[in-house]
């Protein structure tokens, strides 16, 4: 067995608490295995004045690691699934997928409730289309502006009053014991999540066999067969930020899985909702499905409106 396994992690407070939980359950099953960090600034982390739409998409969080995965620096890079985009490069894989923290989506405000509440016209902060076209469908007078950064980042814009309210990832607020800043949830048929939210990723490289049976433990194969459905959905809509499309997966007793899933403009004007269910067995086919027909249903034009933009 290994004597050492090497963490490629980005900087952030939250990366760097994902990175420290794997490091941690691998030090408690292995207690011999030496595991050490290294911490990776990002050209999305550095980038933080224009939406991510404009500068790439949220592969940018990733991938440096993914090059230091390639060059046998790192041994693994552990992400928040949601940032990974539908396919790993060749030469990598998903080597596990953690249990799925809370996947909904927090409102965050200092002075109101829950999105109800809101004023006409409040200023609300997101980085994601995925939010910003369910939110502007559900209330199409919100004024929507980028929100870049960190979680701190983001909580201080919203506390130096740049912002009525905020939507954040619940997952990521609970990680970093800040839940008592969640002003109420959005429920998941609200606000329909990204593929992977609230799971963590291993990635490792497709020939290192021993380092993904160290991994093994680490797998929650319940959450695999609705990740398999949620990235097949990703990967035929188009795969990244660039998408307002949203999808999410739970399973129904031990053999079914139920899927949500949706396809919208960016001003959420149009949106196109669907749901299903199927066997665990073709969780892939599931989410393709879907996919195709939330595309047939205008979803497809949509997306090509998108494209030339």
């Amino acid at each position: 067995m290994k004597n050492k396994l090497t963490i490629a992690t980005r900087e952030s407070l939250l990366a760097l608490w994902q990175a420290h939980y794997i490091a941690d359950r691998l030090k408690e099953q292995y207690p011999r295995l030496e595991v050490e960090l290294l911490p990776v600034t990002t050209k999305g982390d550095q980038i933080l004045d224009r939406p991510l739409v404009e500068i790439g998409g949220k592969g940018l969080f990733i991938k440096e690691l993914e090059v230091i995965l390639l060059e046998g620096k790192a041994d693994i890079a552990v992400h928040s699934l949601k940032d990974m985009t539908a396919e790993c490069p060749e030469g990598l894989t998903i080597a596990a997928v953690t249990a799925r923290e809370d996947p909904r989506d927090a409102f965050v405000s200092n002075r109101y409730h829950s999105l109800d509440e809101l004023p006409p016209h409040a200023v609300v902060g997101t980085s994601s289309l995925r939010r910003q076209a369910q939110l502007l469908h559900y209330r199409p007078d919100l004024q929507i502006k980028s929100l870049r950064g960190n979680v701190q980042t983001r909580l201080r814009h919203l506390d130096e009053g740049d912002f009525d309210a905020v939507i954040l990832a619940a997952a990521g607020l609970k990680r970093l014991g800040l839940q008592d800043r969640i002003t109420s949830y959005i429920s998941t048929e609200e606000s329909i999540p990204a593929a992977g939210q609230g799971v963590m990723a291993v990635e490792a490289r497709s020939d290192d066999k021993e380092t993904m049976s160290l991994l093994s433990f680490l797998h929650d194969g319940r959450v695999a067969s609705c990740i398999r459905a949620e990235r097949a959905f990703l990967a035929r809509v188009g795969g990244d930020c660039k998408v307002p499309a949203g999808i999410y997966a739970v399973p129904q007793g031990k053999e079914t899985i139920h899927v949500e899933a949706f396809i919208a403009a960016p001003d959420g004007k149009q949106l196109y909702r669907g749901e299903s269910e199927g066997s665990i067995s073709r969780a892939e086919e599931l989410g393709s499905a879907i996919a195709g027909r939330l595309l047939d249903e205008g979803g497809r034009a949509v997306l090509e409106k998108l494209q030339k933009i």
